[in-house]
């Protein structure tokens, strides 16, 4: 099994469990306990979980998960939706902004942003897109998150304030047949702020988003101007009949 793919096998069994050993973990993903321990070490240096004796215990009240390790997770489904987003959003814009999620780095690594101004709280999206030339990027202010890489906090939801986007990027923690939401109060709190100075809202997201936990509700579903999806079952696409989803 690959270092990537072992590692979402990880997440998942911790996100069941809390915690498990590292006994566990070699006889569930079929390798031997130093391999997990490697992992370990990694993943708690991505600041995704934390090494207790004998195993590993999930950072469930960390509110953002590493975005290094977020872009390993369903990279297919991210891929596809790129695809899609390329062909339908909109190119006139002159402004832009991109939230800290890896869904939306994935589409903004295929879109041309060259003579664009680009404005995003995530430091990955920051750092692919410096290389562009001509591309007006701009980082707000405000607090580091080192497991989220990125910025939030008072100051950052201040100075979104200050901005108008022709076109706003998003993705979510979770959503239903209703709305959108996250866990972190903080990503909302920008999102919403963003959402209210942009004049087309996209929505991006996969479909194991759906029923996930969230928290904090971001916005109801017929506020969006689009919804990109990967695919969605026959059920949930007539739940979403009559809103502008492209599946």
């Amino acid at each position: 099994m690959l270092n990537d793919a072992r590692k979402e096998e990880i997440l998942t069994i911790l996100r069941k469990q809390g915690s498990a050993t590292v006994n566990e973990l070699a006889q569930a993903l079929y390798v031997s306990e130093a391999t997990v321990r490697r992992d370990l070490i990694e993943m708690q240096d991505l600041g995704v979980l934390r090494r207790s004796h004998g195993g590993a215990v999930l950072l469930e009240a960390a509110d953002e998960v590493s975005i290094l390790v977020r872009m390993t997770e369903n990279a297919e489904s991210k891929a596809q939706i790129a695809r899609k987003a390329i062909e339908h959003l909109p190119t006139d814009f002159k402004t832009v902004f991109l939230d800290n999620s890896s869904t939306v780095l994935a589409v903004a690594q295929q879109m041309t942003l060259a003579e664009k101004t680009v404005v995003t709280n995530s430091l990955q999206a920051a750092t692919l897109l410096s290389r562009i030339r001509g591309i007006n990027l701009i980082i707000p202010g405000g607090t580091v998150s080192p497991r989220g890489h990125s910025i939030s906090g008072s100051w950052t939801n201040k100075l979104m304030g200050e901005f108008r986007f022709d076109l706003m990027l998003t993705s979510c923690s979770s959503l239903d047949n209703t709305g959108t939401y996250e866990t972190s109060l903080d990503q909302r709190e920008i999102k919403r702020t963003v959402f209210q100075r942009s004049v087309f809202r996209v929505l991006l997201a996969d479909q194991t988003k759906f029923d996930q936990p969230g928290t904090y509700l971001l916005e109801p579903l017929t506020a969006f101007d689009m919804m990109i999806f990967d695919d969605l079952s026959k059920t949930r696409r007539d739940a979403l009949e009559g809103l502008p989803v492209i599946v």
